[in-house]
């Protein structure tokens, strides 16, 4: 166990929705080196799935959820938390609008993931499996070119089975079918040229993993998880060594 002299107190704004704040936060557990119950870290879970979809507001003129997200956030703030991680993609559209009106920081998921692959896989083409809202805002895309990667997006068609699979698990359907809709499209990126990919939605780690697919598969979730423990421990690297790509 690393040996601090105060943790850090995790902040959680989730509901976005239900089941992927249910997935990082099991997998904050798993990425901490604890051995009974008072070596894991104190999260604070501020899960509000009221917060208005984040496709629907960046592409057709939807409820704008910034002000959801920043009262959720200055609710952690309030109760203690010292830093925010959002398992929500697509909601990183909308963190800037807020930063400056939350007195803690917030870790983007979108940078951490840049860091982790561009540290596995420098100078690769990393397909991308996400929401139309997350393709659209170019949010890894151009997180993926400060560091010298390449990215590959779905066609439309493929785009289109991503979606439907991402609203079928938010509806609790995480079974074959769902997998099967992800798994066609992310075949179709390899054969373009993908080296790897991303399950850019934390909806889709729920259906996807690396058995299902032939390259390297990043999971933004876990890769949020690690560096969530990283800073409530206060090491400059991840609490414990493990695989990228689960």
């Amino acid at each position: 166990m690393v040996k601090v002299e105060k943790q850090k107190v995790v902040g959680v704004l989730g509901g976005m929705g239900p089941l992927a704040t249910v997935d990082l936060y099991r997998k904050i557990i798993e990425e901490t080196p604890a051995t009974y119950d008072q070596e894991h870290v104190h999260v604070i879970i501020e899960s509000n799935p009221a917060v208005p979809d984040r496709t629907a507001a960046l592409l057709a003129g939807g409820e704008d959820p910034t002000p959801l997200l920043l009262s959720g956030a200055q609710r952690l703030a309030a109760a203690g938390a010292d830093f925010i991680v959002v398992p929500c993609n697509t909601a990183h559209a909308f963190l800037p609008r807020i930063a400056s009106d939350v007195d803690i920081p917030l870790i983007s998921m979108i940078d951490e993931t840049a860091k982790a692959v561009v540290a596995e896989l420098p100078g690769s083409v990393v397909g991308i499996l996400a929401t139309a809202g997350t393709i659209w805002t170019r949010l890894y895309q151009d997180a993926f070119e400060r560091v010298g990667l390449s990215s590959l997006v779905p066609d439309e068609a493929g785009q289109a089975r991503v979606t439907e699979a991402i609203a079928g698990v938010k509806a609790g359907q995480t079974g074959p079918e769902q997998t099967a809709l992800v798994q066609a499209t992310a075949a179709e990126l390899v054969e373009r040229g993908a080296q790897s990919l991303i399950v850019a939605c934390t909806e889709l780690p729920l259906i996807l993993t690396q058995a299902h697919v032939t390259v390297p598969l990043f999971d933004p979730t876990r890769i949020l998880a690690r560096a969530a423990v990283a800073n409530a421990l206060g090491s400059a690297e991840p609490a414990r060594e493990g695989a990228v790509r689960r």
